[in-house]
Formats: structure tokens, C-alpha cells, sequence
């Protein structure tokens, strides 16, 4: 296994020379033109009296489709931490099935989970941090919560559609303070408005790809005047989207249906509400994992054909942002989410024959509701406008979950056979979450800042409801069945605290570059998921606690030259009674291993996250003292993070030294892009060393559930065309996934969508025709 390891270290690490090579000497990458500076005194005293929340930016690097986000935004401040931000209309990138490895190409470090090739669910986690459903990062759209419980299941069966985004937002660790108690951080997805200036505006998009696959996207928006004297407007925007397909495999087939509308009022030119609901639904039918074998033989294969999912979304917000004064900002959104899942199938190990029998059945309900509410305030302290924000939040959830027989046939239907006496588990989890938070950025020098921050919590869990014991004999008689009720209640309180120092170098050489660094506590509770499910490949411990750690960032980032710009950190995080996964094994006769959810101690994860980007346009104009813009570019960016990731202190001292589960050694991502006036092409390549999924670092099992996830490298080509066509705005996308046909998984699953090893999508295409009207 050594070699194994140090192997795939030293294929990255050739990937990774090599880009940077490449870089040096041929000058490729995105497109910067960063021209950051530092904002003096003076110049911040000046801001102070036309205040916008946008405008208060201490410095400002910008790029065609990537950059890090400002020090402050909307009614959030983001000084000295790891901050990224996404532009997803400005990249050549499958968007229709929301293809995260190439959305998410330039943020360092994630690692990225492909559980389905429509981009159903997204599966994103970072700096060794599971990506099972984004539950290690604070999953938001347009600011508020999207997440099944925030609290008490923080998984996200929701993803907004990317054709639909302006940005994505993606802050690590240190988004604790702001965003609540989650070790990854925060990821918002923020959705595009109507057009300003018109009050009609038609999009369509539409898809066809492999597998008989579909996407219809299409939206409207527009602007509405009501006064012209108060400077008041109506800004509307409304989307209906459906996709379909057979899959790469067999049984794969999906459909899903999702609407959304948005109308924001902007009453004054201070005072503005919006109102946001989300409407969706899909069905899918799941092939189920594969062993290690059977994937080596085929991984086209499937051998479950009973397995269905179920996703009902629904979800409501109202936002009041108020312009107090001009040094005064209020903003306050109200959410709620209602919303279902519904899994169906066999969820015995996939080494055992299906022979038929009843299905079981896993159903969620969620109901939760929120309010957060900031106050933005700044005024003139030392050396410049400092910035505070502070705010609180009230958060109530409540989930419901039942796991029982369902029919034994191949259909989707999603029913008990026994409603009022299920066999396994009946289960109401109620919780609610008060916090209270705060920021503040003060600059001690034009060019030093310090943002100290605290947050206090107080979270409330429960647990009421029944689980069956059930044994079998070998003929599959029950034999013995107890009846088990239990009531559980946990209430905690605690703060959080955390710091940042950022200090902006303002010589001409280099330009707009800033060194800074963060060290933020986090805390995180134990899930519903934690507590109760009946699932052979997997069982939990019972006397599970709460994780708490601490992030730490150092890094460096802006432009080196005009054309070449660098972020790049080291990070530290540790990870206090980690959750994880050991390997176990049933009792005799058997011996089946399984997976068992427990503290299995704690952790550090020490890392490097770097991405360089170049502009080899920028390069030769600089070079030739040409002041003539081309009409030409051609740009690439090298996206890489190595991590060391143990575990330092256990009670099993099996565990000890030994990798920390789903954190890959090394992650190296890199692209070029080549635009010649309205087209424009991009080649990506993805490629994650091998790493293991449970602590005990096994490398194969007969169930599959645990083993290694070899390396594996993907490449990707996609290309786009602007033109108008009949006065009408119009582009055409078409691209590879997959282009050298790689045969490769991402995770192997203990429950839905597996068990076993869950393959990738082979070599596949799309094409996209979108009209604006």
C-alpha cells in the first residue's frame, strides 16, 4: 500500500511540475486583469458618504470566471479568509448536468463525489472532509439555508440548477463564525436577477447529450418601474426546468421537474424586499454499487434493478435589506423548507444474490424554519473605515424518519406495506438553534487590517420514537423481534471564536498582492443520521459525541505581474472526537465486515491549496509594448493541494497514524482556454490520488463497502459560440466528458446509491443551443 501511495504521489506531482512548467514558460491562464489597491484612508473616508455595501472593497482582483471574494459583500464580511468566487455564464463547462468537476475546476482542494451524471445531487467536500451530499459545508442559495435540517442533517438532496446561477460563493473553515458550525465552511449559490433594463427578457436553453439525456432550462426576467421619483422597481425572475436520461448503466433512468420564481421591490432606493420559492422534484432510479471485482470486469454492469430515490423540494424565503443610513445597513431573510426523500430498494450487502423479497424503505420529511438578521455598520476608527457586522439567528427544525417493508416488486413504489407497525425504526427528531455573531474588520495601518469574530450558540437536539431488533435464522425466519422506545434530548451552549490579519502590499511590483491569515474554532453536532438507522453494511455508535476542532489559514494572493496571478495557502485543521468510519465484522458464523460510525479520536489534516493563473494574451502585449487589445486569448491555470491527514489520538490503537478517511493525498486540476472573439474552447484535467474510506485503512473487502479509491485522471473538452442570429443573442455549447474513456469511481457507498463502489460515467457528449429573446 506504500508504494501504492507513493505512487500516485509521484504522477501528481509530474502533473503538477508539468503545469507549472507550463505556466512559466508559455504564460497560460485565465484571463486577470487584476488591478487591486489599496484603499487609503482618505479615499475610505470619501466612500463613507456615497455608501453601498458593494462599493466597500478593500481590495479587488478580478477575473473573467474566478475570483476571491471581496472584503466585504452584501452583509458579510470575508477579510483575510479563504474565500473563492464563481462565475458559472463564463465558463465552457457541461452546466446542464451541472458537471461539478469542471464547475468547481479552480477551487483547490475539493473533492468531488459523482454519484450520477445529471448533476442531481451535488457531492463536494474539502480539505479531507467527507463529500457525501455537501454536508460538511454550510449549504446556502441567495443566503439562507437549502439543506434538508441545518442542524440535524445537514445534507443537501437539493442542488440549484448551475445554468440558473449568476455566482457561487465558497468560503472555508473560518466561515464558522458567520455561516454556524460546520468544519468545511460555506458554499452559496446566488441566482440570477431579471434584466435591468428591459421588462421582458426570454431565455431557452436546450440539451441533448448521451444516454438519452435532456435539459430543457428556461426562464424569463425583466425590470419593472412603479416610481420614477422614489427610484422604486419591481426586478422579477422565474425558471422551469426539466431533465431526463437512461444513464451510462442500466436501471438509471431518471426524471426531474424543478421551478423556481424571484421578485425583489425595491420600494426606495433604500428599502427593497424579495421574495424566492423553489419548487422540485425527481425520480430516479438507482443501479446500485458493484465489488471490486464485478468493476473490474464491467463496470457498465448492474445487478439491482429494484432500487428507486425519491427527491420532493420546496422552499420559501422573504429578504428585507434596509439602508439605515449611509453608514447603516439592515438586511433580514426569513426561510423555510419543506421538503421529502423517499429511498427505496435492496439494501443488503451487493456480494449477496437479490432474490426478491420485500424492499425496505427509508422516508424523511423535513419542516424547518429561520430567520438570520445582520446589521452592517461603519465608521471612521484609526487608520480607516472600519466594518462591523453582527447578527443573530433563530432556527427550528423538524424531521421524521421511518425505515420499514415495502413491496417486493421491481416499481417505484414508494409505500409501507405495514404503516402503523414498521420493522425497523419510527423516529421524530425536533431542534431548534439560537446564535448570536459577530465581525469586525479595523485597520490599524492604509494597508494592515484585523478581524476579530465571535459567535455563541445554543443548540437543542431530541429523539422520540422506537427501533426494532429483529434476528433471523438461516431459512430467514424471525426468530426474535424486540420492540425498543427511546427519548433523547441534548442541549449544549458554547462560543466560537476566531481571528484574521491581512496585510496589502501596494509597491507596483508586485501588484495587489495581500498575505493573510485566519485561525477560526468550529463545532459540529451529531446528525440524525448519527443516531438511528437499521442498515447491514453499516451500524452506529450509541454513545457518539459532538466534534469540535479549530481551522487555521496562511496564505497569499493577487496578481504577481499583469499577467500572472497566484492563490495559495497552507492550512491546519484539527479535528477533535472525529466521526468516522471503522472497519468491523458481524458475529459468527459470518464475520461480514461492515462499516461502524463512531469517535474514532482525533485528527490534523495539514495542507497546501495553490492555484496559479495566466494570461498569455496579457504576457505578449506586455512583452511587446503593445497598447492594441487582440481579439485572441489564450489562457490556463495549474489547481492544485497536497494533504497530509492522520489520526494523532484514538482509543484503538489500530487507528493511530493511520490516514484519515476520504482526504486524497493530492488533488491536481489544470486547463487551458483558448477564446477567439465569440469562441471559446477549454481542456480540463481532473486528477485524485488514491485514498482509503474507512480509518482502518483497508484496502478491499468482500462487501466493497471499504477499500481504497485508486487514482484516477479525467479529462475534459468543452467549447462554446456567440453569435446573434435575427437580432437575437444566441450561443451554442458542445462538449466531451470523459474524453479518454477512463474507467474510474469516486466512492464507494455503505447504503443508497450502493452499496459497494458506485462507477463513473464513461465517455460522453452534449450539445446546447440557447436562445435570448
Amino acid at each position: 500500500m506504500a508504494y501504492h501511495l507513493q505512487h500516485s504521489r509521484s504522477v501528481l506531482l509530474a502533473h503538477l511540475l508539468m503545469g507549472i512548467a507550463l505556466i512559466g514558460t508559455a504564460g497560460w491562464a485565465n484571463a486577470l486583469a487584476a488591478d487591486s489597491t489599496s484603499t487609503t484612508a482618505t479615499t475610505k473616508a470619501k466612500a463613507l458618504k456615497t455608501y453601498t455595501v458593494r462599493e466597500i472593497v478593500a481590495h479587488s482582483d478580478r477575473r473573467s470566471d474566478f475570483r476571491a471574494l471581496r472584503s466585504v459583500e452584501g452583509a458579510a464580511i470575508y477579510e483575510a479568509k479563504k474565500t473563492e468566487l464563481i462565475t458559472p455564464d463564463e465558463l465552457a463547462a457541461n452546466r446542464a448536468a451541472n458537471n461539478a468537476r469542471q464547475v468547481f475546476a479552480k477551487v483547490a482542494g475539493l473533492n468531488v463525489w459523482e454519484s450520477d451524471g445529471a448533476g442531481l445531487q451535488l457531492g463536494i467536500g474539502a480539505r479531507g472532509l467527507s463529500p457525501n451530499r455537501t454536508a460538511n459545508f454550510n449549504t446556502r442559495q441567495n443566503g439562507y439555508d437549502i439543506s434538508a435540517d441545518a442542524l440535524g442533517y445537514p445534507e443537501s438532496y437539493y442542488t440549484p440548477p448551475v445554468e440558473a446561477l449568476e455566482r457561487i460563493e465558497v468560503v472555508r473553515g473560518a466561515a464558522s463564525l458567520q455561516y454556524g458550525t460546520q468544519f468545511g465552511g460555506m458554499v452559496n449559490f446566488v441566482f440570477k436577477r431579471g434584466a435591468e433594463d428591459r421588462p421582458l427578457e426570454v431565455t431557452t436553453r436546450q440539451t441533448l447529450g448521451s444516454w438519452g439525456f435532456w435539459n430543457s432550462f428556461n426562464a424569463v426576467g425583466g425590470t419593472v418601474p412603479v416610481n420614477a421619483e422614489k427610484d422604486s422597481k419591481v426586478n422579477y425572475y422565474a425558471f422551469y426546468q426539466h431533465k431526463q436520461g437512461n444513464g451510462w448503466r442500466p436501471h438509471s433512468g431518471f426524471g426531474l421537474d424543478m421551478g423556481f420564481v424571484s421578485a425583489r421591490y425595491d420600494i426606495t432606493s433604500a428599502l427593497s424586499l424579495q421574495t424566492d420559492y423553489t419548487i422540485m422534484r425527481y425520480v430516479a432510479q438507482q443501479p446500485g454499487g458493484l465489488t471490486d471485482a464485478m468493476f473490474a470486469q464491467d463496470p457498465q454492469q448492474s445487478v439491482r434493478a429494484r432500487n428507486w430515490f425519491m427527491v420532493d423540494w420546496q422552499i420559501a424565503a422573504l429578504t428585507l435589506d434596509y439602508a439605515l443610513s449611509a453608514e447603516t445597513r439592515l438586511n433580514s431573510r426569513f426561510f423555510g423548507v419543506w421538503s421529502g426523500r423517499e429511498a427505496l430498494g435492496n439494501l443488503e450487502r451487493i456480494n449477496v444474490v437479490d432474490f426478491g423479497k420485500e424492499r425496505t424503505l427509508l422516508s424523511d420529511q423535513y419542516r424547518n424554519v429561520g430567520n438570520e438578521t445582520r446589521l452592517v455598520h461603519r465608521y471612521p476608527l484609526l487608520s480607516g473605515i472600519s466594518t462591523l457586522v453582527a447578527g443573530a439567528r433563530f432556527y427550528a427544525g423538524w424531521t421524521r424518519r421511518r425505515q420499514g417493508d415495502a413491496p417486493s416488486g421491481n416499481a417505484a413504489e414508494f409505500r409501507y406495506l405495514n404503516p402503523d407497525n414498521l420493522e425497523n425504526s419510527d423516529y421524530v427528531f425536533p431542534g431548534s438553534n439560537i446564535a448570536a455573531f459577530a465581525e469586525h474588520i479595523v485597520w490599524l495601518t492604509p494597508n494592515l487590517s484585523v478581524t476579530p469574530g465571535v459567535r455563541f450558540e445554543h443548540i437543542a437536539t431530541l429523539a422520540n420514537g422506537y427501533w426494532r431488533q429483529r434476528v433471523f435464522d438461516f431459512a430467514g425466519n424471525v426468530v426474535a423481534d424486540t420492540r425498543i422506545h427511546e427519548q433523547l434530548e441534548r442541549v449544549r451552549s458554547f462560543a466560537l471564536f476566531g481571528v484574521g490579519v491581512s496585510y496589502r502590499f501596494d509597491t507596483p511590483s508586485p501588484k495587489g498582492l495581500e498575505l493573510y491569515g485566519n485561525v477560526s474554532q468550529n463545532f459540529r453536532a451529531i446528525t440524525f443520521s448519527d443516531l438511528r438507522v437499521v442498515n447491514p453494511n453499516f451500524k452506529v455508535d450509541s454513545a457518539l459525541r459532538d466534534e469540535r476542532g479549530f481551522n487555521v489559514d496562511v496564505g497569499l494572493r493577487g496578481n504577481i505581474s499583469s499577467w500572472l496571478n497566484v492563490d495559495a495557502s497552507v492550512f491546519y485543521l484539527q479535528y477533535a472526537d472525529r466521526i468516522g468510519n471503522v472497519l468491523r465484522a458481524d458475529e459468527p458464523p459470518l464475520y461480514l465486515p461492515y462499516r461502524f460510525r463512531t469517535n474514532i479520536g482525533d485528527s490534523r489534516t495539514i495542507g497546501v491549496e495553490m492555484l496559479l493563473e495566466a494570461d498569455f494574451t496579457s504576457l505578449v502585449r506586455e512583452l511587446s509594448a503593445s497598447a492594441q487589445e487582440p481579439t485572441w486569448n489564450v489562457s490556463a491555470f495549474v489547481n492544485a493541494a497536497v494533504l497530509d491527514a492522520r489520526y494523532i489520538r484514538s482509543n484503538d490503537p489500530a487507528v493511530v497514524g493511520k490516514f484519515v478517511e476520504l482526504a486524497p493525498p493530492a488533488i491536481v486540476r489544470s486547463g487551458i482556454t483558448a477564446t477567439w472573439e465569440q469562441f471559446q474552447a477549454t481542456v480540463q484535467n481532473s486528477t485524485v490520488a488514491e485514498h482509503f474510506t474507512d480509518a482502518t485503512n483497508a484496502v478491499r473487502t468482500s462487501s466493497a463497502v471499504n477499500g481504497i479509491i485508486p487514482m484516477y485522471s479525467v479529462w475534459d473538452v468543452s467549447a462554446r459560440y456567440g453569435f446573434s442570429l435575427w437580432e437575437r443573442a444566441c450561443v451554442l455549447e458542445a462538449g466531451i466528458g470523459n474524453l479518454l474513456d477512463a474507467r474510474y469511481f469516486t466512492r464507494r457507498a455503505e447504503g443508497y446509491p450502493g452499496p459497494g463502489i458506485i462507477p463513473s460515467d464513461a465517455r460522453n457528449f452534449y450539445i446546447t443551443a440557447e436562445v435570448r429573446l
